[in-house]
């Protein structure tokens, strides 16, 4: 045997026994409000934003993912990651039909929001930085770079995708069905698909160093994004002229944390969201262990959307 046969084989590979199930769904956005929970415009507003966030990012996954394929040796973690690259075009287009079917069609302007994800995703990250060629002998560490970030985006979506799947609040205060549908079919395949991106990271040379340092980093641009792009959004609604939402002002920051305190639950608390981030930190970090897989094709089973698909594939 070779050592290069032998090294190959040494390579972790999958870490899950089960095979992940790309589900094609649709949602009808013609009944949903503006306020999908009632009376809580800002949650509403701060959760739309996610469908903002992510199309770009998801695509991203799967182009580069795509392009990684032919250097994947493990057969279980290729077969892994084919499934996740055909779950996440499910979810970007899902979320794309929200921002065009159900914030566009409401008079909401997210455009400013599109372009930045947009840039950051077709521009910054691309295989091309900034149309800038990337020399030949850095190429291999540049998308081990860009896989790193996939990694680190792919634990906080499977944290929030914990968060949404046993969130009962929002149906409790009457909250839209399609909506929690959305969110909850979506937690639920993070879930589902939790080990991969942190299995490819590995397959492929990522260590555990520029992980750390990678992953403080992605965490901080996340939270941001994610506060800054909300803020844009109800800024154009007057209820909120008073506060000028902003990135740099404290009062969308303490809105957030007063809505994810214990006592209300409507959003996951930004102070819990981050110590979530603590464990993927350590050098024993597993993904299998967060989450349950169980629950999660629980909730798909039984998922609106997800009986649709089932139904129009029969």
């Amino acid at each position: 045997m070779s050592i290069l046969s032998f090294l190959k084989r040494q390579l972790p590979g999958s870490s899950i026994d089960y095979r992940i199930q790309p589900r094609k769904v649709k949602f009808d956005w013609k009944e949903t409000p503006v306020d999908w929970i009632p009376e809580q415009p800002f949650a509403s507003y701060f959760i739309n934003e996610i469908n903002n966030i992510l199309p770009a990012g998801e695509f991203w996954f799967c182009r580069l993912y795509n392009k990684v394929l032919p250097q994947i040796s493990d057969e279980k973690l290729k077969q892994d990651v084919q499934a996740f690259i055909r779950q996440e075009a499910m979810h970007a287009n899902a979320h794309t039909s929200a921002n065009k079917e159900y914030l566009s069609a409401r008079q909401i302007d997210i455009q400013r929001n599109l372009d930045i994800m947009n840039f950051l995703f077709t521009k910054l990250l691309a295989d091309q930085p900034l149309d800038y060629e990337v020399p030949k002998v850095l190429e291999k560490q540049w998308d081990l770079f860009r896989l790193g970030v996939i990694a680190t985006v792919e634990h906080m979506t499977c944290v929030l995708g914990k968060y949404a799947l046993y969130n009962e609040k929002w149906h409790a205060l009457g909250a839209d069905p399609e909506m929690i549908d959305l969110i909850k079919w979506h937690g639920a395949e993070e879930i589902e698909h939790r080990t991969v991106a942190f299995d490819l990271y590995r397959h492929l040379g990522g260590g555990y160093i520029a992980r750390y340092y990678l992953s403080v980093i992605v965490i901080a641009v996340v939270l941001g994004l994610w506060v800054d792009g909300a803020a844009h959004i109800m800024k154009q609604d007057p209820r909120f002229a008073d506060k000028n939402p902003s990135l740099w002002r404290p009062w969308v920051w303490l809105e957030w944390y007063k809505q994810g305190r214990k006592d209300n639950q409507i959003l996951p608390n930004p102070i819990w969201l981050v110590a979530q981030q603590i464990d993927y930190l350590m050098p024993w970090y597993d993904p299998v262990k967060e989450g349950s897989t169980e629950d999660a094709v629980r909730y798909l089973n039984q998922s609106p959307a997800a009986k649709r698909a089932l139904l129009n594939a029969a």
